[in-house]
């Protein structure tokens, strides 16, 4: 192999990280610009001119969803195993929140009847902000564990359910997705269209940019001061497979979501990024810098993620039941030789994804408005 086991699996926890990134720049902005479609678009042209800014891209976009699901299963099987079995529901309800998206597209001009126009609209939002949500408070719950147990055998009991996700700090995370994606939505079509409604998203950019900073803010300091984290005091030689009840865990105080912070300062730049950006776009949008605003919370979007990756390293799934369960990214990883081939299949067809959704961004831009709309009745969505 090019590498020896640990350094693989760091280098996969990084690479999933960049999925996950890739997956919020792209497919966040499509869904947080649907979101505030019906809001911004007050004329069916408006609400088409909306669409069409993201409908050439939206399906590459969720590229990055699929590759990271398929990465997470692969590298991380037994990570893959408990959180789609144990939260089922959740993940059931994103699913069919998403059939909401390409449907909706498809279906939504078919007809002229002002009705059938709005019902998809609302069809639009409600299928972009549910997945905008349920990720957020997934990751909420993540720093209050998740209630799971593992067996001699290494067979997993989960002992929740749907409602009990929606625990007050796991929803405060959910609003600061919602709202950061919403802001990074808002900046896409501040840049990509232009009139009353790129006046109307500004708008809308700047409120979100401020309920992100605020719930960003609120719950890192909930984090801090009111939640007990988890530290990994011992484990087994990290460069062989690992069982995952073989290592030593223990409950930090308040302080254990934080201690990385501790030991390596320059994860700071995490949080200061989450923050800056978010003052960017509030900033820049309430000036119309398009470009500034969209650069601003493409920032608070990679700052937001560092941030939770950071705190939680190593861990990837904890466990509220047994803290010794809980899923580390020494510990819950595939082969040695499973990891050295998806690094090579990584390295080839990462890099032509990037390639091929530049090439689509440069070669379909261009700002729509009502103009654009009536001359391409037939043309566009």
């Amino acid at each position: 192999m090019l590498m020896d086991y640990e350094v693989l699996k760091l280098v996969w926890w990084i690479l999933i990280g960049v999925l996950l990134i890739g997956f919020a720049l792209t497919d966040g902005f499509d869904m947080g610009s649907m979101v505030l479609m019906p809001f911004v678009g007050k004329t069916d042209k408006e609400r088409r001119a909306a669409i069409n800014s993201i409908a050439p891209h939206w399906e590459g976009n969720q590229v990055w969803f699929v590759t990271a699901g398929g990465a997470l299963f692969a590298a991380w099987p037994m990570v893959y195993a408990v959180a789609f079995s144990g939260m089922y529901w959740a993940m059931f309800l994103v699913l069919f929140a998403l059939f909401l998206r390409p449907v909706g597209f498809d279906y939504r001009s078919k007809s002229e009847n002002t009705k059938w126009r709005n019902a998809w609209d609302w069809a639009l939002c409600v299928g972009s902000l549910v997945p905008a949500l349920v990720f957020g408070v997934a990751f909420g719950n993540l720093f209050l564990g998740i209630p799971f147990t593992l067996d001699e055998f290494m067979r997993s009991t989960y002992q929740g359910n749907l409602f009990g996700l929606l625990n007050p700090f796991a929803l405060l995370v959910g609003v600061v997705s919602v709202a950061m994606l919403c802001a990074h939505g808002g900046a896409w079509l501040m840049l990509r269209t232009d009139g009353a409604l790129g006046e109307r998203s500004r708008k809308a950019t700047q409120l979100m940019s401020l309920v992100y900073l605020v719930t960003f803010i609120t719950a890192g300091a909930w984090l801090m001061f009111g939640i007990e984290g988890y530290m990994l005091v011992n484990i087994a030689d990290v460069n062989t497979a690992l069982n995952p009840l073989q290592k030593t865990v223990t409950v930090a105080g308040n302080s254990g979501w934080m201690n990385n912070y501790s030991i390596y300062p320059i994860m700071m730049i995490a949080p200061v990024m989450g923050i800056l950006g978010g003052m960017i776009a509030l900033f820049s949008s309430s000036t119309k810098r398009e470009g500034l605003t969209f650069l601003g919370t493409s920032i608070a979007v990679i700052g937001t993620i560092l941030t939770a990756g950071f705190a939680l390293f190593p861990f990837v799934l904890p466990s509220s039941l047994d803290p010794l369960a809980s899923l580390t990214m020494w510990d819950a990883v595939s082969s040695h030789k499973t990891m050295g081939v998806m690094f090579i299949a990584a390295c080839i067809f990462v890099p032509l994804i990037l390639i091929y959704t530049l090439w689509g961004y440069v070669k379909m831009w261009g700002k729509h408005n009502d103009q654009t709309i009536d001359a391409n009745p037939h043309g566009l969505y």
